[in-house]
């Protein structure tokens, strides 16, 4: 029993770090910054890669989606936005337990990457701004390369400010560290 407890707490003290750097992420969404340079692509990894409960992993980035956006505005593409997040989160389910420089690297392109497809193909299919032509396409893509630098630039910069963070955590707060036991299963 104590035991039990001892690893509910252990638990409890990795959640709330990383609770904490992704409502940080989620409030830097909404301060100033330059197109697609923010902390969600790499919150949206960071909380499938640490939160235990999957059910926080995809709930979290959701609602610091939404709340950001009740201040920047809604937008038709919301949907398709909130979905290709999602994907990050299960890029970031990926990482779980195996989380080096290389695979962190590695998942922070694919969700760039795979956020830059979704949504250019969303803006292509669902505005009006580009015929529903090939070129149409291709010319919605090459517009959006300047944007895709930018989320890849943001999703770098802050997966390396919350992933290193909370490994800055775990190796200097006591509380945080892994239990053996925990660490084993």
């Amino acid at each position: 029993m104590n035991a039990e407890m001892s690893q509910k707490e252990n638990l409890l003290y990795r959640t709330l770090p990383a609770l904490a750097l992704i409502l940080l992420a989620a409030a830097l969404r909404i301060a100033p910054h330059p197109w697609n340079f923010t902390p969600v692509g790499a919150m949206a990894l960071f909380s499938g890669a640490v939160l235990r409960d999957r059910r926080l992993a995809f709930f979290f980035p959701l609602l610091a989606l939404f709340l950001g956006d009740i201040f920047i505005g809604f937008h038709k593409l919301i949907p398709l936005v909130y979905a290709s997040f999602l994907v990050n989160v299960a890029i970031g389910l990926w990482l779980r337990d195996r989380c080096t420089i290389a695979r962190i690297t590695l998942a922070t392109l694919l969700g760039a990457v795979q956020f830059f497809i979704v949504t250019n193909f969303a803006v292509w299919q669902f505005l009006s701004g580009y015929p529903h032509t090939t070129s149409g396409l291709a010319a919605c893509y090459i517009a959006g390369i300047p944007f895709f630098w930018n989320t890849l630039a943001g999703d770098a910069f802050y997966a390396a400010l919350l992933f290193g963070s909370y490994a800055f955590a775990e190796r200097f707060i006591p509380a945080s560290q892994r239990s053996t036991q925990s660490a084993s299963s």
